[in-house]
């Protein structure tokens, strides 16, 4: 197995119908948190690692992402033409994006869980571990979310997800896991509950939309089984591997995490980033102290 993480899969095949009516033209990854929208903090999170291979996984039709990153001769030559530079500068940055990252897109022609959307990729993925990146989950950290995962990976060559404690009233919204500790931060996972009761929760951390995965989950999840409802979930095979005495790491990220899932939730990370935005922060702040 290649040990050096390469490559990125964001899958971006949901209907996003938490986002209905405005989902319905645009996809949820490409609503704006601020000034960008919400994939490209996620893409700036998977260059800052140093990888510069993503792969989507896109639903049918749904070339919006791919084509928000492309390379704007049109427009530069306009905005040069008509002496915009700020917005010009903006569209460069872009640029630069697109041309020094490679972008591929397989499509998951159903909504068939997370798991089969991962394994859709799988054609763009020799024995090599590679990053999953889910974009309802923005990370706001010093060090890149799965950089951080990337380095526990380099120690350990086992998957890794990342993990943080949640309070026990939100327990049942997500996968929690029964861990053991073995370092700071650092936990090998023993069993993952998806959505338990307060009583069935083994504790108080859970999964982030963050992984590592090796090799060997992709191929647990060829050979997967669909849910009940007809779905390969990535929580159920990793549930597999366990109890085939595989190992499996979870790392408590250091950061501070967007859930942007809901329109709820992505309100709530607009405020967070706009306060902090160098260009808007301090103007907002003087705005909000006026108004409430």
């Amino acid at each position: 197995m290649n040990n050096f993480i390469t490559k990125a899969i964001i899958p971006i095949a949901g209907l996003g119908t938490r986002f209905l009516p405005l989902s319905k033209v645009l996809p949820k990854e490409l609503l704006p948190l601020v000034d960008k929208p919400a994939i490209q903090y996620i893409i700036e999170e998977v260059r800052a690692s140093g990888i510069k291979e993503i792969i989507f996984v896109t639903r049918p039709k749904g070339k919006e992402v791919v084509e928000y990153f492309k390379k704007s001769p049109k427009l530069e030559k306009i905005l040069k033409e008509r002496n915009k530079n700020n917005f010009l500068e903006e569209v460069k940055q872009l640029t630069e994006i697109s041309e020094t990252t490679v972008f591929s897109s397989v499509v998951q022609k159903q909504p068939l869980g997370d798991g089969h959307a991962i394994l859709q990729a799988r054609k763009f993925i020799t024995q090599e571990p590679v990053a999953v990146l889910f974009p309802d989950d923005i990370i706001d950290s010093k060090t890149p979310c799965i950089l951080q995962l990337m380095q526990i990976f380099k120690t350990c060559q086992k998957p890794v997800v990342a993990l943080m404690k949640m309070p026990r009233e939100q327990l049942s919204r997500y996968g929690v896991v029964g861990v053991e500790k073995i370092a700071n931060r650092v936990y090998k996972i023993k069993k993952i509950i998806e959505k338990p009761s307060l009583e069935q929760a083994p504790s108080d951390l859970v999964i982030i939309g963050r992984y590592i995965h090796t090799p060997e989950v992709f191929d647990y999840l060829k050979k997967a089984k669909p849910s009940e409802k007809h779905e390969i979930i990535t929580a159920e095979v990793w549930n597999q591997m366990l109890k085939d005495g595989k190992t499996i790491y979870g790392y408590e990220f250091e950061g501070e995490r967007l859930d942007c899932g809901d329109k709820m939730s992505w309100l709530k990370s607009n405020f967070y980033f706009s306060l902090k935005h160098p260009k808007f922060g301090s103007e907002l702040r003087d705005y909000l102290r006026e108004t409430l």
